[in-house]
């Protein structure tokens, strides 16, 4: 089994096919969303390739240490996550074949007028060792 991170954005992603944003959908329209994703999720837990999920807040801080003392806090000249990433889900499958089939259904979960996103989202594998250096 490889586990997979689903990451899906906010912005930074290519445009998806239904690119209506959520702030603008109906409350019916957010419930299927959030209904379809639920649905997804238990489905996955039912075969053992659901890890876990998260909904993300658009509010974020970059912290960074200043050395002694207390951190200091600040909003950087970054591209900041709170900006770009709306959300997670963990999968544990097979096959990397495995995980752009459920990234892609994924994809497909309900937005504006009930029709279906077909949001890009990315795909990372998980880092299963430390990268070594060799000569």
């Amino acid at each position: 089994m490889a586990k997979y991170l689903l990451l899906k954005h906010y912005r930074g992603a290519p445009t998806s096919d239904n690119d209506v944003p959520m702030g603008q959908w109906t409350p019916e329209e957010i419930s299927a969303h959030v209904q379809y994703m639920e649905d997804f999720a238990a489905r996955l837990e039912s075969t053992g390739e659901f890890v876990d999920s998260q909904a993300l807040s658009p509010e974020g801080t970059f912290v960074r240490s200043g050395g002694e003392g207390h951190p200091p806090v600040t909003d950087g000249p970054f591209a900041e996550t709170k900006d770009l990433i709306a959300g997670w889900m963990v999968i544990d499958v097979e096959t990397y074949e495995r995980a752009l089939e459920l990234a892609a259904e994924l994809s497909a979960a309900p937005g504006a007028g009930g029709e279906p996103i077909h949001e890009w989202l990315e795909l990372r594998p998980f880092l299963t060792a430390a990268p070594t250096i060799t000569e």
